[in-house]
């Protein structure tokens, strides 16, 4: 990550973490990891580990991919936007992802690919998320709520606030459209996980 990209990256934390209203002390707490490291990540002085960010990013209550992509900040109205196949990557939890669109946007569209059978942590925010299942079968496991298992082209909407986990019904790969709410700026984190 050369100088730039980090301070890209810190400033997508920075944005994220003062629309949630949180401090770096709270944030680093949340995250379990130092303040000081918090603050020179925010300032580009430093380069989290994928292992940091990734406790950035769900202290966040968002992905690394979003952070990296700088789908944070507000950039103004992008107007019309084209996605190629070739455009980056990144991880979305334990996936492979990538952001369809860029800045300012009413919505995130992500594109999920992954075949691992374990769900991983709990990712609880305040955004409504609406995912589609392209190829493969998937659990989505909504604490409380349950676990739907979905196939290709099914759907499944949930309010912000719902603890949610995903991984393969059978382990072989999957391929979602994950579409995020974007935070409202005075949104707030809930920190509640299922019973």
């Amino acid at each position: 990550m050369d100088s730039e990209d980090a301070e890209r990256l810190g400033a997508s934390i920075r944005a994220r973490r003062k629309r949630l209203g949180l401090t770096i002390v709270r944030l680093a707490e949340r995250a379990r990891l130092s303040h000081p490291f918090v603050s020179q990540v925010e300032r580009g002085l430093a380069s989290p580990s994928l292992d940091s960010l990734g406790r950035i990013a769900h202290a966040l209550g968002t992905s690394q991919i979003e952070l990296m992509s700088g789908s944070a900040l507000a950039a103004g109205g992008p107007g019309v936007q084209l996605s190629r196949a070739s455009a980056s990557t990144g991880t979305y939890g334990m996936e492979e992802a990538r952001i369809l669109v860029r800045g300012d946007t009413r919505f995130t569209p992500i594109d999920v690919r992954g075949a691992h059978r374990g769900r991983g942590e709990y990712y609880v925010h305040d955004e409504d998320e609406f995912v589609t299942v392209i190829v493969g079968t998937v659990d989505v496991d909504l604490g409380d709520e349950g676990v739907f298992t979905l196939g290709v082209d099914e759907s499944l909407y949930f309010p912000g606030g719902t603890p949610h986990r995903w991984g393969s019904h059978d382990g072989e790969p999957y391929r979602m459209l994950v579409v995020k709410e974007r935070p409202a700026p005075t949104a707030t984190l809930r920190g509640r996980s299922p019973a």
